[in-house]
């Protein structure tokens, strides 16, 4: 199959590539310079050149591949409406051009996206195999600079891993590899109108995440009140109190999952990365 990936260069993109050419497929990746092209060209992707603004770009690139996995994000949370409309408007764009085509086109979902996944699981009913993935809020592996990050980031400046309460509040995980694998699974056979969960650890406890940040770095892990979580962790401090695996409903989200791909987690937990060291490097 051929593949158009937006997103090709950044973090899940960059290993979605190299699990589908790793898979007998090949890709088209979207790239807005020679720099980040030629990480694509290395893995063996061909690259068309452009962003998300350029929606004729889109539109041609879609149109001639076998499916599309859309990736790319502006992460400007200056303007998270307005990067929320430009996604809603190269979903659209893609959209128009694999209408009635059967081909898949999968993406990400994002945090008050929902008109932009309404767009999406409306594709699935104009004959395109649309199907969106919602990945675990912590996709770990070599290059993070998420949530976990941030929070080891927060424990050297403070001299404490911190965790709220008891600490108890679970975090679903997943590591990047099989986060690719996910993507290139509902390429192949999500059906479409699929909401898929990417979760390898269904609920970690922030407390455990907490101890193992202060064996790391030799500082105590301590418990805080939420009002005590905004001076530590700054804006993810109303972030840091939740149980997310309720949100998520994560367990029969992620057996549903399993069931419709075939997906199987085999890289390492958020945990035993975290043992390895290579986050405090």
């Amino acid at each position: 199959m051929h593949v158009f990936v937006t997103g090709a260069t950044g973090y899940i993109g960059s290993a979605v590539v190299r699990e589908l050419i790793g898979a007998g497929h090949t890709v088209t990746g979207l790239s807005r310079s020679e720099e980040k092209a030629a990480a694509l060209k290395t893995a063996g992707a061909e690259v068309r050149y452009g962003t998300l603004e350029d929606l004729d770009t889109l539109r041609s690139a879609a149109a001639a591949a076998d499916g599309v996995i859309h990736l790319a994000f502006t992460n400007d949370f200056s303007d998270f409406e307005g990067a929320l409309a430009l996604d809603l408007r190269a979903v659209e764009a893609m959209g128009e051009v694999l209408e009635g085509s059967g081909k898949p086109f999968i993406t990400t979902a994002h945090a008050n996206g929902h008109a932009v996944d309404q767009a999406v699981l409306g594709l699935a009913e104009r004959g395109v195999r649309a199907s969106i993935v919602l990945l675990a809020p912590s996709v770990h592996g070599e290059g993070d600079k998420g949530f976990v990050p941030m929070m080891i980031n927060a424990a050297r400046e403070k001299g404490t891993a911190a965790y709220i309460g008891d600490g108890m509040n679970r975090w679903p995980a997943i590591h990047r590899l099989d986060a690719a694998v996910l993507y290139r699974l509902a390429l192949e056979c999500a059906p479409a109108g699929s909401r898929l969960l990417g979760a390898g650890d269904e609920g970690i406890p922030l407390r455990e995440i907490a101890a193992v940040i202060g064996r790391q770095l030799n500082v105590p892990a301590v418990s805080l009140t939420p009002e005590e979580a905004a001076a530590h962790f700054g804006f993810l401090g109303a972030l840091s109190s939740l149980d997310v695996t309720s949100l998520y409903n994560t367990a029969q989200a992620a057996q549903a999952t399993r069931e419709l791909t075939g997906w199987t987690p085999a890289q390492p937990g958020l945990i035993a990365d975290l043992e390895q060291g290579f986050y405090f490097a």
